[in-house]
């Protein structure tokens, strides 16, 4: 029999309790599965999340190949309203960041395609 870990002890999980995958986790997760020091990971996460935020403040796109891209838009004014008083408001034009999943992420999800782990 394979000792293998399933894709389930693999994959991360959502719980209750963390209901997301926290900048936390993943640095444990690199500590745990690459063996980086926790300070190595922590800066690692650290440092991606920075270029990415960079990045997209510059106004540029991000593409994540094989997970999905980050891209700028821009949303034209338009009148609003307040939802308690009923009072016409303008919202002012904006950036506003949206995120596309890849194909691959997409079918992963769905249960379409073996995840990237069970493909060696």
């Amino acid at each position: 029999m394979d000792d293998a870990p399933s894709s389930i002890d693999r994959v991360i999980l959502p719980t209750l309790e963390t209901p997301t995958l926290t900048k936390a986790e993943l640095a444990e997760l690199l500590f745990d599965r690459i063996g980086l020091n926790k300070r190595e990971s922590k800066d690692m996460v650290e440092a991606f999340f920075e270029i990415v935020h960079g990045t997209l403040v510059e106004g540029r796109d991000v593409k994540l190949s094989g997970f999905g891209n980050f891209n700028i838009r821009r949303k034209a004014s338009r009148p609003g309203r307040n939802p308690r008083t009923g009072e016409s408001i303008p919202i002012k034009a904006r950036d506003v960041v949206t995120f596309h999943a890849s194909h691959k992420l997409k079918d992963v999800v769905q249960g379409d395609a073996p995840a990237a782990e069970d493909q060696d």
